[in-house]
């Protein structure tokens, strides 16, 4: 730790992914251990389609706050698995529609239990850290600044305003 400790906020997005590393590894272990077959990845996907069972692409991409292409590939691959299929709208051909098969149904199914108790065991921890709530906050406040300004700029900045700083050890 002490690594982590001496480079600070360096390594801020490297300590993030590797939480985020280990919590992924943890998550997708239990699913195997469930006799689930299903990945963390899969999550948002699942879980906005369990809340409104047919959607676009658009709008899966749009609440998930991430690119169509990266939504399109997710929906390609869990419709390969079997999980999900896409459906043409009758009166307009350009129209799609993405929803569970009855495979993908009973798989979301089979999920809620585990995120029941994913949700229960993140309340726990974030209790015992202390900090929790705040932690929440933080990362809510952190992802909105971002958004109104990317970390690239922030850095060019810092670099033309302060071309003559000190080095670091």
């Amino acid at each position: 730790m002490d690594f982590y400790r001496q480079a600070g906020l360096l390594v801020f997005g490297s300590r993030l992914r590797r939480l985020s590393e280990t919590f992924i590894g943890d998550i997708n272990k239990l699913y195997k251990q469930q006799g689930i077959a299903f990945e963390a990845a899969w999550f948002p996907v699942f879980y906005v389609l369990g809340n409104q069972p047919a959607l676009s692409i658009r709008e899966i991409s749009a609440t998930l706050n991430t690119s169509h292409s990266a939504a399109s590939q997710l929906v390609t691959k869990l419709e390969e698995k079997g999980l999900l299929k896409v459906i043409t709208d009758k009166d307009d051909n350009r129209k799609k529609k993405v929803t569970f098969t009855a495979r993908g149904k009973k798989r979301y199914g089979q999920v809620q239990p585990v995120w029941l108790a994913l949700e229960n065991a993140m309340k726990e921890l974030l209790a015992e850290t202390g900090g929790g709530n705040q932690l929440l906050q933080s990362l809510l406040e952190t992802e909105n600044a971002l958004a109104k300004e990317p970390m690239a700029n922030r850095i060019n900045r810092q670099l033309a305003t302060n071309a003559t700083t000190k080095q670091l050890p």
